[in-house]
């Protein structure tokens, strides 16, 4: 009984102190909670574009117009992505260039969600498309070997991956224009102005 007793004395105490060494830590890890930046959260989308045709077929992103005055050859070609359908367009003079759109339709996040993965990211640079809001941000930062991520918020729950992959021509060490470009003839399309 006494030998229990010592025992149970004894975890007493080894728990006290261990109770008290994480307090001492959670404490501190609370204060450096409370000190850590928090995330900006998302911009709010100003007016909902409307996107039902651009998430079933997002190669109607760009009409063949504009994708002619961008550079792209037309038809775009549709393929999987991991929120939905994307749409890819080649280059019409580097046959190695492409641009991919694609609406993350499955996720209902929009920017929220691109935002919310902001301390993974290498670089995060918040712009505006057309009044839209939008963000440069990727995890790894490719943007001087011709890859940049552009992601718009269309709506409050729809975001617009818009991504490059230009390995010849002008554009290698600074896709991040072109990608721009994209957007904006995107926003233009969706608003019906072009």
């Amino acid at each position: 009984m006494t030998t229990r007793n010592s025992w149970l004395g004894a975890a007493a105490v080894a728990v006290t102190l261990l109770t008290g060494c994480s307090s001492g830590d959670g404490a501190d890890s609370a204060a450096e909670t409370n000190a850590a930046p928090s995330v900006d959260p998302a911009p709010r989308v100003p007016s909902p574009l409307v996107t039902d045709s651009l998430v079933r077929d997002p190669c109607t992103a760009l009409s063949p117009a504009q994708a002619a005055e961008i550079g792209l050859a037309n038809p775009g070609e549709l393929y999987p992505s991991p929120g939905g359908q994307g749409c890819r367009w080649q280059s019409a003079g580097y046959d190695a260039n492409k641009i991919f759109v694609a609406p993350l339709g499955d996720q209902d996040t929009g920017l929220t969600g691109v935002y919310a993965n902001r301390a993974q990211d290498n670089y995060f640079e918040p712009v505006t498309i057309e009044g839209y809001p939008a963000v440069f941000a990727a995890n790894a930062d490719l943007r001087g070997s011709g890859t940049c991520a552009l992601w718009v918020g269309v709506t409050d729950q729809l975001v617009v991956n818009i991504n490059s992959s230009i390995l010849d021509g002008p554009n290698v060490t600074d896709p991040c224009p072109v990608v721009q470009t994209v957007a904006t003839a995107m926003v233009r399309q969706l608003k019906g102005a072009a």
